[in-house]
């Protein structure tokens, strides 16, 4: 239907409004306003089109180009949600940089790639063919290389757009290969059409290559072991482009993972490597945040053990889970990296707590046993699990967050206060955690597949995945009383500096960037 041609309204809304700010040449008295303004008039066309497929269901709008090569709005469950989540995003991340760069010459630039970046995440999320995806994704990764380099004198800056640049132009080259295999297999460039010609059983030989290079594109993007440099060297940007890297642009991999979801299915084996790959990011990520001293170092790698873990989802079937884990984190992380200033005053405190951080190895054991009762005695009854295996293991994962967290509480220091206050907050965690899915999967049904039955292959993923999170839980709660072993010392070393994964990159793109044909960033 034409209406959902107004979504484009807000991309260009975005795009004038950011030109006005690059065209400015000197520094308004006051902040100007007409970027927040696109994001709200976003947000109002987001609500719009959300209460359009509330009524009347999924729509893709007629084709806006020659033929059918050009703009072609797809809304539907997963559309509107990402724009919604988007528009909300833009108008805070807006109105934070509007008066956290007040006064710098460039900052009108910034607003401009702040801008652009955002406009190709509004782009891509509403793609409904391969054209628009791929502009979409490829005007994102240019407004997203432009903010790393805000600062170009800033040697940090300069080494993590170096590798935003090789890593974008890998994940680029792997997109395009995909799409042009995505068009080879099914004869169309619409991603309605393709989706259900998928869901039907229609996987060729093709599809599976395309399925490759999509989940290729996906992992390059989505700041994933070992390619996670750019995100965590970024340090030196301005705080709002960081936001918005932590909460968008990383996400866009795991966008492109559900949005062919049906096709992925297809292929169970690249599913398994998806499974791998992020659940290696997953727990690498979380175990390198625990020894970072930086308050953005940590949230770097939390971003890459979230990232990992929305892969791993999408790799088991849990695509439905994975775009409610990209919601949350996009809020969380907005939130996060807009007050890290002052993360540190608080944080400082907490880690002279001394055992109330740190539980004997008995009273772990007791806070995993409270864990699992809880999950049994507050979530099973509810019915906000589905039955597949996927689901149950991903259940076994948040006892075990759940179960670190009741432990804390039943340190031998810890005040008796604390003890009921962390058991409502573990109550309450579990079933707003698991209400949440419930609603996801009911948003979700329709747009995406169910969750596939788990076969061998899925049984293998699924018991790998828990023993290995097992595993790192385990030896997250005993190794502080190993401190002071001088194996532990060593292993605290290499992890603070991630496994050294980082430095071999650096060794690599500076090898690239002093090619003679490479061009000077």
């Amino acid at each position: 239907m034409a209406i959902a041609w107004i979504v484009l309204i807000f991309p260009l809304a975005l795009m004038v409004a950011g030109a006005i700010r690059l065209r400015e040449t000197i520094m308004p008295a006051t902040p100007p306003q007409w970027a927040e303004r696109a994001a709200l008039v976003g947000f109002g066309l987001a609500a719009y089109a959300a209460l359009h497929v509330i009524m009347f269901g999924p729509t893709t709008s007629p084709v806006l180009g020659l033929g059918q090569i050009g703009f072609e709005v797809l809304l539907d469950a997963v559309s509107v949600i990402l724009l919604l989540l988007t528009a909300i995003l833009a108008w805070v991340i807006l109105r934070f940089s509007a008066t956290y760069l007040q006064g710098e010459e460039r900052e009108g630039h910034f607003t401009f790639w702040l801008c652009v970046t955002l406009a190709g995440i509004v782009l891509l999320v509403s793609a409904g063919n391969l054209v628009q995806l791929g502009l979409g994704w490829l005007a994102t990764g240019i407004g997203a290389k432009r903010l790393l380099i805000f600062y170009p004198n800033r040697p940090g800056a300069k080494r993590a757009a170096r590798k935003k640049l090789l890593f974008a132009r890998s994940a680029d080259v792997a997109l395009a290969a995909g799409l042009m295999l995505v068009y080879a297999a099914y004869g169309t460039i619409s991603i309605p059409d393709i989706n259900a010609a998928a869901r039907a059983g229609d996987i060729p030989v093709t599809a599976l290559f395309a399925a490759l290079c999509l989940a290729a594109a996906a992992v390059l993007q989505s700041a994933l072991l070992p390619v996670h440099g750019w995100l965590t060297d970024g340090r030196e940007t301005p705080t709002p482009a960081l936001a918005l890297l932590h909460s968008g642009v990383v996400s866009m991999g795991g966008f492109l993972l559900i949005r062919f979801a049906d096709m992925m299915l297809g292929a169970p084996f690249i599913m398994a490597i998806l499974v791998i790959v992020g659940g290696l990011s997953a727990l690498a990520g979380s175990v390198v945040m625990l020894t970072q001293s930086a308050t953005k170092a940590t949230l770097a790698w939390s971003t890459v053990s979230q990232m990992g873990f929305i892969i791993l989802q999408c790799g088991l079937g849990l695509f439905p889970l994975a775009l409610l884990h990209i919601v949350a984190h996009a809020v969380y992380k907005t939130h996060a990296l807009l007050t890290s200033a002052g993360a540190g005053l608080v944080t400082r405190p907490a880690g002279q707590t001394g055992n109330i951080i740190h539980s004997s190895p008995y009273k772990f054991a007791l806070g995993m046993a409270i864990s699992l009762t809880i999950y049994a005695l507050v979530v099973l009854p509810l019915g906000l699990v589905e039955n597949s295996p996927q689901a149950v293991a991903l259940g076994a994962i948040l006892v075990f967050g759940i179960g670190c967290l009741v432990a804390q509480g039943l340190a031998d220091a810890a005040p008796r206060a604390l003890v009921f206050e962390i058991a409502r907050a573990s109550v309450l965690f579990a079933t707003s955690y698991l209400t949440f899915q419930w609603v996801a999967q009911k948003l979700a049904a329709g747009t995406l597949p169910p969750t596939p039955q788990a076969g061998p292959l899925e049984w293998m993923l699924i018991t790998l995945a828990l023993v290995s999170f097992t595993a790192v839980t385990v030896l997250q709660a005993l190794l502080p009383h190993w401190a002071n072993h001088p194996a532990v010392r060593e292993m605290h070393v290499h992890t603070t500096n991630g496994f050294y994964l980082n430095a071999l990159i650096d060794c690599f793109a500076s090898n690239w960037r002093t090619n003679p044909r490479s061009k000077e960033i």
